[in-house]
């Protein structure tokens, strides 16, 4: 029991540190919230997007251990360096912050065009893939029979976070919108990705 309790609050505590960026994902779920249009349709489409990644990046890099166990030892040293990598950018925003995330810009006019434009922004998005399907599926990995118990954990956090994002965003608004606020995020971020690439780099 506390082993599997520690893997779903490993992978909640991946998935958060990888969600959590300032990018074009969040900057819109927050305008939507501001704006209270179409909040629901997007955090939904939100996080369902991300738990079918995540369900395919611990099912494709799980099956691909079962087939070559091998494989586990390549896919930790580079998801390690990917980690690593994350994790040195986001020190660098705790030295030389880009900014807060910008929530103005032009309303969405519809539904429709919200629900397209979050879908856009969730599957165009090369860096989705790497963050769900490779770096989360590469960590759930390392946990063997428990990866779908970590990979559960960081579908809640992509949850949890949209719908803080969505239905908090008149209140997160004005926290978020501060540089300094994402200094503080981007240093827990820049913490938790080190820690986990130097994790997986030991253990390969």
């Amino acid at each position: 029991m506390t082993s599997t309790l520690a893997a779903a609050a490993a992978g909640f505590g991946t998935g958060l540190s990888l969600i959590v960026a300032i990018g074009a994902q969040n900057a819109f779920v927050l305008r939507q919230g501001v704006r209270r249009e179409a909040v629901l349709a997007v955090v939904g489409i939100c996080a369902l997007s991300d738990a079918v990644l995540i369900a395919l990046g611990v099912a494709g890099v799980g099956a691909l251990v079962v087939a070559w166990p091998g494989a586990l030892t390549a896919v930790a040293w580079i998801g390690g360096a990917f980690l690593l990598g994350y994790g040195a950018l986001a020190a660098r925003r705790v030295i030389k912050p880009g900014g807060a995330l910008r929530t103005e810009g032009e309303a969405t006019g519809s539904r429709r065009r919200a629900v397209l434009t979050c879908l856009a922004m969730t599957w165009l998005n090369p860096h989705v893939y790497l963050d769900t399907v490779f770096l989360l599926g590469t960590v759930a990995a390392d946990r063997g029979p428990l990866r779908w118990t970590f990979g559960l954990g960081a579908a809640v956090a992509s949850l949890c976070w949209f719908a803080a994002l969505g239905f908090g965003a008149r209140l997160l608004g004005r926290f978020l919108t501060r540089p300094a606020a994402w200094r503080v995020l981007d240093g827990l971020v820049a913490t938790m990705m080190i820690a986990l690439g130097i994790t997986l780099v030991a253990g390969a």
